[in-house]
């Protein structure tokens, strides 16, 4: 068997791609179809550990999971994880290949090419259609040669595209129009059609606008896609996700604040709590003070530790914790909030930068050495309290010492997990996906008295995916893309 595929590309980051492949996704499996989700490329610290036991993109395994199939390394199989002064971690097929500075990796790419090819074959073996995901922009013609991600995959596999304009940011006439200005005349020539997406108001007053899109290019229109409000409380793998602002919950039992360090990584590890109407979660950047009347403090993941280490110092976090510890307060380090909390971070190997020791906060009596060695599994078990979870671990590292003897939770095997303060208030683990399991979620509520969990997340994850779906059914011609596809 070999699959049809049709490839989303956009006018620029976070226009909607990754919503609208996972919309799609589902929208086609409802119509009996196997589908699975493609991106060549990915740049994402948001990660999730698959079932072949490697790990991509968070967004592969959202369209993975709406298209209701298990996640595969073949679905992403180049991710690219900012670190600091190494530049990215490159993953090939779910396991790290190498770091690389910019300039490097574009000398990379023709061998990764390959590595993509051999992926999309695979998946195009496996299903009816695959829907391959563009990274970033479609006009980005600085970075055409060697292209994997966007029109060089598109030529080198023969895949018509599919382009995307955000009309929320405004320009979407001129970032359309202006895309096949300056795409080559083969690139361009293979996008059949355009979406406009995030329209809020009448669709006719933009009528004409679509009419004159497809008029100076060509192109047809495909859809015109209403705002999806639910989108936000779906995971996200990209950053700038977290720019928008959201107003305080009014009478929520509990506060929690999350530092934004500049590295920061599967940060939607915080979303399930972030969903419960009892909780007001509070991110906050550098320049801010955390809020004194937070209950809970959680230092998510980081990509480079010891980098936003550093700049967790210069903003003055550190003092707020201390402050907020004095208070009564709890805190919580996750994988590389784990590791800050320790009394040191070694890198020996300049895994992260220069070679050395960085001091940590010193609130747990552990110490980290980063390794190169990854690990990479799902993690189940029970935590100190007896409430079990299920997760699963992605980090390079390991931590040891006193504190330790006082693991956070107990793995399914026996072994500990995490360590803890001798009052308790401070802990840390290395499991990621915590609080989407809502036998844990619940715990931590209780803990702090903020009453029983209201939602139950992953059931309430799969009812706005169907909603998803019907949205793209009512606004987009699906019956066309299908036939686009080849």
């Amino acid at each position: 068997m070999t699959a049809r595929a049709l490839m989303f590309q956009g006018t620029g980051s976070d226009v909607g791609k990754s919503l609208i492949v996972a919309g799609l996704a589902r929208a086609l499996s409802l119509r009996g179809l196997k589908v699975l989700p493609f991106k060549p490329q990915n740049m994402s610290n948001n990660a999730a550990v698959t079932i072949d036991g490697g790990e991509i993109g968070r967004a592969q395994a959202l369209q993975a999971r709406a298209a209701r199939v298990a996640p595969s390394v073949h679905m992403n199989p180049v991710l690219l994880k900012p670190q600091s002064e190494v530049g990215a971690q490159i993953i090939v097929q779910g396991r790290v290949y190498g770091t690389a500075k910019a300039a490097d990796y574009q000398r990379l790419k023709p061998e990764l090419m390959t590595f993509v090819q051999d992926s999309f074959a695979r998946l195009k073996s496996e299903a009816d259609i695959v829907l391959v995901e563009g990274a970033g922009s479609a006009s980005e013609v600085n970075l055409r040669a060697n292209d994997i991600a966007n029109m060089g995959f598109a030529r080198a596999c023969d895949v018509p595209v599919v382009l995307i304009g955000d009309i929320d940011r405004g320009g979407v006439i001129a970032s359309l129009v202006g895309t096949k200005a300056v795409v080559a005349p083969d690139d361009a020539a293979l996008i059949e059609g355009f979406l406009v997406n995030k329209f809020r108001g009448d669709p006719a007053l933009f009528a004409d606008g679509l009419a004159k899109i497809a008029e100076v290019t060509g192109w047809q229109a495909l859809g015109l896609i209403p705002f999806f409000a639910d989108a936000r409380a779906l995971p996200a793998e990209d950053a700038l996700a977290l720019d928008g602002v959201r107003a305080a919950k009014e009478g929520a039992a509990l506060k929690i604040a999350v530092p934004v360090l500049p590295h920061i990584a599967n940060f939607d590890d915080l979303d399930p709590l972030d969903a419960e109407p009892a909780v007001d979660l509070v991110r906050v950047r550098p320049g801010q003070a955390l809020p004194g009347d937070a209950g809970l403090v959680i230092l998510p993941g980081s990509k480079a530790t010891i980098a936003d280490l550093k700049a967790l110092r210069d903003a003055g976090f550190d003092i707020d914790i201390a402050g907020h510890l004095r208070r009564g307060g709890v805190v919580l380090g996750l994988c590389g909030g784990y590791q800050m909390l320790g009394r040191a971070i070694h890198d020996p190997d300049g895994i992260e930068g220069a070679a050395g020791t960085a001091p940590g906060l010193g609130l747990l009596d552990v110490e980290t050495t980063l390794s190169l060695e990854k690990r990479l599994e799902p993690a189940q078990g029970t935590t100190f309290d007896r409430a079990p979870f299920s997760g699963y671990e992605m980090h390079m590292g390991v931590t040891e010492g006193a504190d330790a003897i006082r693991p956070f939770a107990r793995l399914a095997d026996g072994s500990p997990e995490g360590a803890m303060s001798p009052d308790g208030r401070v802990i840390g683990s290395y499991v990621h996906g915590l609080f989407a399991d809502d036998r844990q979620r619940a715990a931590w509520l209780a803990r702090f008295a903020a009453g029983p969990a209201q939602i139950s997340y992953e059931t309430s994850v799969d009812a706005i995916l169907d909603r998803l779906a019907a949205h793209l059914e009512a606004h987009v011609d699906v019956d066309r893309l299908l036939t686009l596809s080849r």
